[in-house]
Protein backbone atom coordinates (compact mmCIF):
# COMPACT_ATOMS: atom_id res chain seq x y z
CA UNK A 1 0.00 0.00 0.00
CA UNK A 2 2.81 2.40 0.92
CA UNK A 3 4.65 1.67 -2.32
CA UNK A 4 1.60 2.50 -4.43
CA UNK A 5 0.39 5.43 -2.33
CA UNK A 6 1.42 8.24 -4.75
CA UNK A 7 -0.51 6.51 -7.53
CA UNK A 8 -3.94 6.70 -5.90
CA UNK A 9 -3.82 8.99 -2.86
CA UNK A 10 -4.43 12.76 -2.94
CA UNK A 11 -1.33 14.97 -2.82
CA UNK A 12 -2.03 16.06 0.76
CA UNK A 13 -2.02 12.45 2.02
CA UNK A 14 1.30 11.82 0.26
CA UNK A 15 2.69 14.89 2.02
CA UNK A 16 1.46 13.67 5.42
CA UNK A 17 3.05 10.25 4.95
CA UNK A 18 6.26 11.90 3.78
CA UNK A 19 6.40 13.84 7.04
CA UNK A 20 5.53 10.72 9.01
CA UNK A 21 8.49 8.75 7.64
CA UNK A 22 10.98 11.55 8.26
CA UNK A 23 9.75 12.21 11.80
CA UNK A 24 9.80 8.47 12.43
CA UNK A 25 13.45 8.30 11.37
CA UNK A 26 14.48 11.19 13.61
CA UNK A 27 12.54 9.75 16.56
CA UNK A 28 13.91 6.21 16.15
CA UNK A 29 17.47 7.55 16.24
CA UNK A 30 16.76 9.56 19.38
CA UNK A 31 15.15 6.44 20.83
CA UNK A 32 18.31 4.48 20.02
CA UNK A 33 20.28 6.86 22.22
CA UNK A 34 17.81 7.58 25.03
CA UNK A 35 15.77 4.37 25.04
CA UNK A 36 18.46 1.76 24.44
CA UNK A 37 21.76 3.44 25.42
CA UNK A 38 20.67 5.69 28.27
CA UNK A 39 22.04 8.78 26.48
CA UNK A 40 19.40 11.52 26.72
CA UNK A 41 20.66 13.92 24.07
CA UNK A 42 19.00 17.34 23.89
CA UNK A 43 21.23 18.45 21.03
CA UNK A 44 20.22 15.94 18.39
CA UNK A 45 18.89 18.73 16.18
CA UNK A 46 22.54 19.61 15.45
CA UNK A 47 22.83 16.71 13.03
CA UNK A 48 19.47 17.37 11.44
CA UNK A 49 20.47 20.97 10.73
CA UNK A 50 23.92 20.02 9.50
CA UNK A 51 22.40 17.56 7.03
CA UNK A 52 20.03 20.22 5.73
CA UNK A 53 22.76 22.86 5.43
CA UNK A 54 25.08 20.50 3.57
CA UNK A 55 22.37 19.93 0.96
CA UNK A 56 21.92 23.70 0.65
CA UNK A 57 25.62 24.63 0.54
CA UNK A 58 26.77 21.87 -1.81
CA UNK A 59 23.89 22.24 -4.26
CA UNK A 60 23.77 26.07 -4.29
CA UNK A 61 27.47 26.96 -4.08
CA UNK A 62 29.03 24.00 -5.87
CA UNK A 63 26.24 22.59 -8.05
CA UNK A 64 26.53 19.11 -6.55
CA UNK A 65 23.81 16.60 -7.29
CA UNK A 66 21.24 17.01 -4.55
CA UNK A 67 21.15 13.31 -3.67
CA UNK A 68 24.93 13.10 -3.36
CA UNK A 69 24.76 16.17 -1.13
CA UNK A 70 22.14 14.33 0.96
CA UNK A 71 24.51 11.42 1.64
CA UNK A 72 27.43 13.79 2.18
CA UNK A 73 25.35 15.60 4.79
CA UNK A 74 25.11 12.36 6.75
CA UNK A 75 28.89 11.94 6.76
CA UNK A 76 29.48 15.57 7.78
CA UNK A 77 27.00 15.03 10.63
CA UNK A 78 29.18 12.09 11.73
CA UNK A 79 32.23 14.40 11.77
CA UNK A 80 30.31 16.87 13.93
CA UNK A 81 29.33 14.01 16.23
CA UNK A 82 32.97 12.96 16.57
CA UNK A 83 33.98 16.48 17.55
CA UNK A 84 31.23 17.06 20.12
CA UNK A 85 31.51 13.55 21.57
CA UNK A 86 34.95 14.39 23.04
CA UNK A 87 33.57 16.72 25.75
CA UNK A 88 30.08 15.17 25.97
CA UNK A 89 31.16 11.64 26.83
CA UNK A 90 33.05 12.90 29.84
CA UNK A 91 29.63 13.46 31.44
CA UNK A 92 26.79 11.19 32.44
CA UNK A 93 23.09 11.40 33.13
CA UNK A 94 21.64 14.87 33.59
CA UNK A 95 25.02 16.49 32.96
CA UNK A 96 25.21 14.83 29.53
CA UNK A 97 21.70 16.06 28.68
CA UNK A 98 22.43 19.64 29.76
CA UNK A 99 25.80 19.70 27.97
CA UNK A 100 24.23 18.43 24.73
CA UNK A 101 21.60 21.17 24.99
CA UNK A 102 24.32 23.80 25.42
CA UNK A 103 26.22 22.46 22.40
CA UNK A 104 23.03 22.59 20.33
CA UNK A 105 22.46 26.23 21.23
CA UNK A 106 26.12 27.04 20.51
CA UNK A 107 25.79 25.58 17.01
CA UNK A 108 22.63 27.64 16.47
CA UNK A 109 24.52 30.83 17.39
CA UNK A 110 27.46 29.81 15.17
CA UNK A 111 25.31 29.32 12.09
CA UNK A 112 23.30 32.47 12.81
CA UNK A 113 26.52 34.54 12.68
CA UNK A 114 28.49 32.66 9.99
CA UNK A 115 28.61 34.67 6.72
CA UNK A 116 29.48 31.57 4.67
CA UNK A 117 26.04 30.10 5.38
CA UNK A 118 24.35 33.51 4.98
CA UNK A 119 23.93 33.97 8.73
CA UNK A 120 20.29 34.15 9.80
CA UNK A 121 19.01 34.83 6.28
CA UNK A 122 19.15 31.20 5.21
CA UNK A 123 19.18 29.40 1.85
CA UNK A 124 16.68 28.73 -0.87
CA UNK A 125 17.58 25.23 -2.06
CA UNK A 126 16.91 25.91 -5.73
CA UNK A 127 17.83 22.39 -6.84
CA UNK A 128 14.75 21.18 -4.95
CA UNK A 129 12.50 22.83 -7.53
CA UNK A 130 13.16 19.92 -9.89
CA UNK A 131 12.35 17.22 -7.31
CA UNK A 132 8.80 15.92 -7.47
CA UNK A 133 6.80 15.25 -4.32
CA UNK A 134 6.42 11.61 -5.33
CA UNK A 135 10.18 11.13 -5.61
CA UNK A 136 10.72 12.82 -2.27
CA UNK A 137 8.03 10.55 -0.78
CA UNK A 138 9.87 7.42 -1.94
CA UNK A 139 13.14 8.77 -0.51
CA UNK A 140 11.38 9.37 2.82
CA UNK A 141 9.84 5.89 2.66
CA UNK A 142 13.26 4.26 2.19
CA UNK A 143 14.81 6.32 4.98
CA UNK A 144 11.92 5.66 7.40
CA UNK A 145 11.63 1.92 6.82
CA UNK A 146 15.42 1.67 6.73
CA UNK A 147 15.75 3.34 10.14
CA UNK A 148 13.34 0.84 11.72
CA UNK A 149 15.13 -2.10 10.06
CA UNK A 150 18.52 -0.74 11.15
CA UNK A 151 17.41 -0.37 14.77
CA UNK A 152 15.88 -3.86 14.77
CA UNK A 153 19.08 -5.36 13.35
CA UNK A 154 21.29 -3.48 15.83
CA UNK A 155 19.27 -4.60 18.83
CA UNK A 156 19.37 -8.24 17.74
CA UNK A 157 23.16 -8.19 17.50
CA UNK A 158 25.70 -8.64 20.26
CA UNK A 159 26.35 -4.92 20.03
CA UNK A 160 22.68 -4.19 20.75
CA UNK A 161 22.64 -6.51 23.76
CA UNK A 162 25.63 -4.59 25.08
CA UNK A 163 23.78 -1.29 24.61
CA UNK A 164 20.78 -2.44 26.62
CA UNK A 165 23.03 -3.87 29.33
CA UNK A 166 24.91 -0.55 29.46
CA UNK A 167 21.62 1.33 29.74
CA UNK A 168 20.50 -0.79 32.70
CA UNK A 169 23.80 -0.83 34.61
CA UNK A 170 27.04 0.56 33.20
CA UNK A 171 29.25 -0.90 35.92
CA UNK A 172 27.84 -4.41 35.59
CA UNK A 173 27.94 -4.23 31.78
CA UNK A 174 31.58 -3.12 31.80
CA UNK A 175 32.45 -5.93 34.21
CA UNK A 176 30.96 -8.42 31.75
CA UNK A 177 33.04 -7.06 28.87
CA UNK A 178 30.92 -4.31 27.28
CA UNK A 179 33.15 -1.52 25.94
CA UNK A 180 31.20 1.43 27.34
CA UNK A 181 32.89 4.33 25.56
CA UNK A 182 33.05 2.53 22.21
CA UNK A 183 29.40 1.45 22.42
CA UNK A 184 28.27 5.00 23.20
CA UNK A 185 30.40 6.46 20.43
CA UNK A 186 29.23 4.01 17.75
CA UNK A 187 25.58 4.59 18.69
CA UNK A 188 26.10 8.35 18.66
CA UNK A 189 27.70 8.22 15.20
CA UNK A 190 25.00 5.96 13.75
CA UNK A 191 22.25 8.23 15.09
CA UNK A 192 24.08 11.30 13.74
CA UNK A 193 24.41 9.85 10.23
CA UNK A 194 20.80 8.74 9.90
CA UNK A 195 19.48 11.97 11.46
CA UNK A 196 21.66 14.02 9.08
CA UNK A 197 20.29 12.17 6.05
CA UNK A 198 16.71 12.60 7.31
CA UNK A 199 17.34 16.32 7.88
CA UNK A 200 18.68 16.72 4.37
CA UNK A 201 15.64 14.97 2.92
CA UNK A 202 13.30 17.14 4.97
CA UNK A 203 14.85 20.37 3.75
CA UNK A 204 14.92 19.19 0.16
CA UNK A 205 11.16 19.06 0.47
CA UNK A 206 10.83 22.32 2.41
CA UNK A 207 13.16 24.10 -0.07
CA UNK A 208 14.22 26.75 2.46
CA UNK A 209 16.56 26.37 5.46
CA UNK A 210 17.38 28.90 8.15
CA UNK A 211 19.29 28.47 11.49
CA UNK A 212 16.40 29.08 13.89
CA UNK A 213 14.30 26.40 12.21
CA UNK A 214 17.13 23.93 11.51
CA UNK A 215 18.69 24.04 15.00
CA UNK A 216 15.67 25.14 17.02
CA UNK A 217 14.27 23.49 20.15
CA UNK A 218 11.10 22.50 18.27
CA UNK A 219 12.93 19.42 17.00
CA UNK A 220 13.80 18.24 20.51
CA UNK A 221 10.21 18.81 21.61
CA UNK A 222 9.05 16.70 18.67
CA UNK A 223 11.50 13.87 19.44
CA UNK A 224 10.59 13.83 23.12
CA UNK A 225 6.86 13.90 22.39
CA UNK A 226 6.98 11.13 19.78
CA UNK A 227 9.18 8.74 21.74
CA UNK A 228 7.67 9.26 25.19
CA UNK A 229 4.06 9.20 23.96
CA UNK A 230 4.66 6.11 21.82
CA UNK A 231 6.84 4.25 24.28
CA UNK A 232 10.53 4.85 24.96
CA UNK A 233 12.76 1.81 24.73
CA UNK A 234 10.53 0.08 22.17
CA UNK A 235 10.81 -0.06 18.39
CA UNK A 236 7.06 0.20 17.84
CA UNK A 237 6.56 3.18 20.15
CA UNK A 238 8.01 5.87 17.86
CA UNK A 239 5.88 4.54 14.99
CA UNK A 240 2.71 5.19 17.02
CA UNK A 241 4.11 8.45 18.36
CA UNK A 242 4.98 9.72 14.86
CA UNK A 243 1.47 9.02 13.59
CA UNK A 244 -0.03 10.95 16.52
CA UNK A 245 2.45 13.82 16.28
CA UNK A 246 2.07 14.39 12.53
CA UNK A 247 -1.71 14.25 12.83
CA UNK A 248 -1.72 16.75 15.71
CA UNK A 249 0.83 18.95 13.96
CA UNK A 250 -1.43 19.27 10.94
CA UNK A 251 -4.59 19.74 12.98
CA UNK A 252 -3.08 22.22 15.45
CA UNK A 253 -1.42 24.37 12.79
CA UNK A 254 -4.50 26.60 12.94
CA UNK A 255 -3.73 27.29 16.62
CA UNK A 256 -0.18 28.56 16.21
CA UNK A 257 -0.12 30.30 19.59
CA UNK A 258 -1.45 27.31 21.53
CA UNK A 259 -0.09 24.25 19.71
CA UNK A 260 2.85 23.67 22.08
CA UNK A 261 0.60 24.07 25.13
CA UNK A 262 -1.85 21.54 23.71
CA UNK A 263 0.95 19.08 22.86
CA UNK A 264 2.35 19.49 26.37
CA UNK A 265 -1.04 18.86 27.96
CA UNK A 266 -1.53 15.72 25.85
CA UNK A 267 1.93 14.49 26.81
CA UNK A 268 1.23 14.98 30.53
CA UNK A 269 -2.08 13.11 30.31
CA UNK A 270 -0.52 10.17 28.46
CA UNK A 271 2.45 10.01 30.85
CA UNK A 272 0.11 9.92 33.86
CA UNK A 273 -2.18 7.31 32.29
CA UNK A 274 0.54 5.21 30.66
CA UNK A 275 4.05 5.88 32.05
CA UNK A 276 5.57 3.44 29.54
CA UNK A 277 3.80 5.09 26.62
CA UNK A 278 0.94 3.89 24.45
CA UNK A 279 2.77 0.84 23.16
CA UNK A 280 3.91 -0.05 26.67
CA UNK A 281 0.26 0.00 27.76
CA UNK A 282 -0.68 -2.24 24.81
CA UNK A 283 2.07 -4.69 25.76
CA UNK A 284 0.82 -4.83 29.35
CA UNK A 285 -2.79 -5.45 28.34
CA UNK A 286 -2.24 -7.84 25.43
CA UNK A 287 1.18 -9.28 26.35
CA UNK A 288 2.22 -8.98 22.72
CA UNK A 289 5.32 -7.77 20.92
CA UNK A 290 5.79 -7.20 17.19
CA UNK A 291 9.31 -5.82 16.81
CA UNK A 292 10.71 -7.02 20.09
CA UNK A 293 14.38 -6.25 20.90
CA UNK A 294 14.55 -9.56 22.74
CA UNK A 295 16.46 -12.45 21.19
CA UNK A 296 14.78 -15.84 21.36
Amino acid sequence: MLLTLPGWAPAYLVFVFLLFFLYLTIAEMWNLLAGFCGLVSLGQQIFLGVGGYMVAVMSVYYGMNIWLALILGGFVAVLFALVVSIPLFRMRGDYFAIASLVVGQAVLILFSNWPYVRQGVGFMITASYNVSTNLEYYVALVIGVGSVALLYALLHSGFGLGLMAMRDDEVAAETLGVKIFRSKLYSFLIAAFVTGVAGGALYIYQVFIQPNSAFGMDWIIAMLFIVIIGGIGTIEGPIIGSIIYVFLQQYLSQYSGLNLLILGAIAIVVILAAPRGIWGLVQERLTTEILSPRRR
